[in-house]
């Protein structure tokens, strides 16, 4: 029997894969976690299905609900919030199925990120302006980050940041961020992307954390810093469209 670790993508029942809609289709055991999950997700499941809700369990009855399922030959879908690859445990769990001798594989998800950058109508690379993306986190009550992942290093890369569980942190991040991006530079924050009550806040490192405290957001929120989020910033075109080039081939 297999643990199928699936993406659930950031909330919304349409933006899973048709993969992971067959998976979860088929799976007796399904272990979600509630917290970030639009409950439409789980209409997939089959009616007879067992559904676990992770949120207030630790590794260990995690692991044992895994393993349950496995001695009595129930494949399981382990659903992840966004993509698997992202902060999602995945390798503390399939080290303990490892362990077990357990079968798993993954099935990516729409990440949190993607699904702001859609809503926001933005491309987070734009040429001879920025060519790359920062996917992080910042240290708050949780796992400490490796000094060199400091965010004072990747900010003077100017490259599009994204930062992940770290709306709590805004005032001190926009600080912080102002030195390398300066005052003006874009910022948006969504929390919730493609769920029943997103939100988008638009602004700059000067004035996003007075919106975001306005508002209240604590959780379920990524925050995005770049030129690139900027609509009336000029750029040079791609080449892979450029006339001269085309001409060529």
């Amino acid at each position: 029997m297999t643990v199928h670790f699936i993406g659930a993508g950031p909330g919304a029942a349409d933006l899973l894969t048709v993969r992971a809609v067959e998976l979860l289709r088929t799976a007796p055991v399904c272990l979600f976690a509630g917290t970030y999950l639009d409950p439409d997700v789980l209409a997939y499941c089959a009616p007879e299905a067992e559904l676990i809700d992770t949120q207030h369990l630790d590794l260990d009855q995690i692991t044992d609900h895994l393993v349950r399922a496995d001695t009595a030959g129930d494949d399981v879908a382990r659903l992840c919030s966004g993509d698997p690859s992202l902060y999602s445990a995945l390798a503390e769990q399939t080290r303990r199925l490892d362990a077990y001798g357990i079968s798993w594989d993954v099935t990516p998800g729409v990440p949190a990120y993607a699904a702001a950058a859609a809503l926001l109508g933005a491309e987070l690379t734009v040429p001879e302006l920025v060519q790359s993306v920062v996917l992080t986190r910042t240290q708050a009550r949780s796992t400490a980050m490796p000094e060199r992942e400091a965010l004072a290093n990747f900010a003077t890369t100017g490259a599009t940041l994204v930062l992940h569980l770290a709306i709590t942190r805004v005032r001190a991040l926009a600080a912080e961020l102002t030195a390398d991006y300066g005052p003006d530079c874009p910022v948006a924050v969504v929390y919730r992307a493609s769920q029943p009550g997103q939100l988008v806040l638009r602004g700059t490192l000067a004035d996003i954390a007075d919106q975001v405290e306005d508002v209240g957001l604590r959780q379920a929120a990524v925050i995005m810093v770049g030129r690139a989020l900027s609509s009336t910033q000029s750029c040079a075109g791609s080449h892979l469209y450029d006339p001269a080039r085309l001409r060529r081939s």
